[in-house]
């Protein structure tokens, strides 16, 4: 059976998000998943190997079965990574100039899951994802899983170097860090690294149970379980479920906006071009740190496509997602060691009252809502002085503050994101956005 790969998607609904394929897992069935691997290597053409890996959701295990049989009825040998974060598969995969693929839905709840693509440079940019759902594949099996090999550590290790190389041995030594690790697949990876550096460390919340933590609109419950625990500590850390985005919490277990983060980074690591999208607080122009700033749709192939052909340029994302050179994808880690030196000679709370005092806060309505109609009502009670939509909305206000309302590509739901000079202004303007998104609910 030959077909072009977008017919899996006008079929199934599955599709490309801000990042992979992702889809209820009750639609990533064996013949999607494997249509849409088998799509991405026809299109990357003749390879060696493939690395695999995935994240601790329920459905992952079998889904990288599938994504190996897809791999080897290509042809390629099947390196399984095991369990390990987004971030260190890929930096596998460019390391030894072969493809790669992530099995997670990232921050998506558990009945959710997808599929990331690796070149062997780097991710997918928004153009591949054009070119795999036009290529025309063969599916010639109804044996849609195979027994991976087993588990081989050199993708852990390489990615537990990278930051070893980077931070000398015991440059932390005498903090005391907290890991939230819920289900994170990279929860130990970051407590040795943490260690290695010579960090104290506690880890609590460990979770059976797939969480899904979202560093962008953090849930209050998360809120709570900082405030419990960070009395302990100099900081508190986590991530996302894949570990690519990172959170960061202060000495009193407050945690920080994740955008926030990429602004020190940035600057500990010398960049003089930013890239990041234009849901990302407007602290970072405000610093006047960087010669050059570029503003891109949401979603980490844009900031990678930008980022392309720049020199001194690093790249983040709202939800604390950031890029490098070497790893042109977003990473978890780097961020958070960069705030930790950094706290050695100031407090978490300290380097972040620092900045530029603009704050940005974000909810999120989970149903199908009537846009036209809130756009309209937000019109008629703000006074807006200009508009941006290279993504979603956003909206300058006359005051200063701004309002962006973006549809999530990657679930169903309706996000804003608002930004003011005091936290409790931003979080006072969300909540009214919120409450006016959820008056305008079609379905749900």
């Amino acid at each position: 059976m030959r077909f072009k790969v977008k017919e899996i998607k006008d079929k199934t609904g599955v599709g490309f998000g801000t990042s992979g394929v992702r889809g209820l897992v009750t639609d990533l069935t064996d013949e999607v998943v494997y249509g849409y691997v088998l799509g991405f290597l026809t299109y990357i053409g003749e390879i060696k190997a493939v690395a695999i890996a995935g994240d601790l959701r329920d459905s992952t295990d079998h889904l990288m079965q599938v994504v190996g049989k897809a791999a080897k009825d290509f042809g390629a040998e099947i390196i399984n990574c095991g369990k390990i974060p987004t971030p260190a598969v890929a930096f596998y995969g460019i390391q030894n100039m072969i493809p790669a693929i992530m099995v997670t839905g990232s921050h998506i709840p558990s009945d959710r899951n997808g599929i990331k693509f690796y070149k062997q440079n780097g991710e997918i940019l928004k153009s591949d994802e054009q070119n795999i759902l036009e290529t025309e594949v063969e599916i010639k099996t109804n044996d849609f899983l195979t027994e991976l090999p087993e588990i081989d550590l050199t993708a852990r290790n390489i990615y537990l170097d990278r930051y070893k190389k980077m931070f000398e041995n015991d440059c932390l030594k005498g903090m005391r860090v907290g890991i939230y690790g819920h289900s994170a697949v990279g929860k130990d990876i970051l407590k040795e690294i943490l260690e290695y550096l010579g960090v104290e460390t506690t880890m609590f919340g460990v979770s059976d149970v797939f969480i899904p933590v979202d560093t962008e609109v953090i849930n209050p419950e998360i809120f709570e379980i900082g405030k419990l625990n960070g009395f302990k500590y100099d900081a508190l850390v986590s991530t996302d479920g894949d570990s690519d985005r990172p959170l960061l919490g202060d000495e009193t277990g407050t945690w920080l906006r994740s955008d926030i983060l990429g602004i020190l980074t940035a600057k500990y690591l010398k960049a003089e071009i930013v890239v990041n999208p234009i849901s990302c607080n407007t602290a970072l122009e405000k610093t006047g740190w960087f010669e050059k700033i570029i503003k891109t749709k949401i979603g980490s192939p844009y900031v990678v496509e930008a980022m392309n052909g720049e020199d001194k340029v690093v790249g983040y994302e709202a939800n604390g997602g950031f890029f490098t050179q070497d790893l042109p994808t977003r990473d978890a880690i780097l961020p958070l060691l960069c705030w930790l030196v950094l706290a050695r000679d100031k407090k978490i709370s300290e380097l972040k009252n620092n900045l530029p005092q603009r704050f940005t806060w974000s909810n999120e309505v989970k149903a199908i809502v009537d846009e036209e109609k809130i756009l309209s009502k937000v019109k008629s009670l703000f006074n807006i002085v200009e508009t941006n939509t290279i993504d979603g909305w956003r909206f300058l206000l006359d005051n200063g503050e701004i309002i962006h309302l973006r549809a999530s590509k990657n679930s169903l739901g309706f996000k804003n994101y608002c930004e003011a000079d005091s936290e409790n202004r931003a979080i006072e303007l969300s909540d009214e956005i919120n409450n006016i998104i959820k008056s305008f609910i079609i379905n749900g």
